[in-house]
């Protein structure tokens, strides 16, 4: 991991957290909303299709 002070160099966190704001720039806030619904329904899906294929 970089450790503070090193020119040109940054944590994985600071890289997430910059990343992430770049995105929340780009798309806007509802972005993530979008997209974390998306992933639910994706959830959703797929615990029942589980559930389909144990009754099986």
């Amino acid at each position: 991991m970089a450790q503070k002070g090193s020119k040109g160099e940054m944590t994985v966190r600071e890289a997430g957290k910059k990343g992430g704001e770049t995105t929340k720039k780009r798309y806007g806030e509802g972005y993530y909303e979008s997209i974390g619904k998306k992933g639910g329904q994706k959830v959703r899906e797929l615990i029942e299709r589980g559930k389909e294929a144990m009754k099986k």
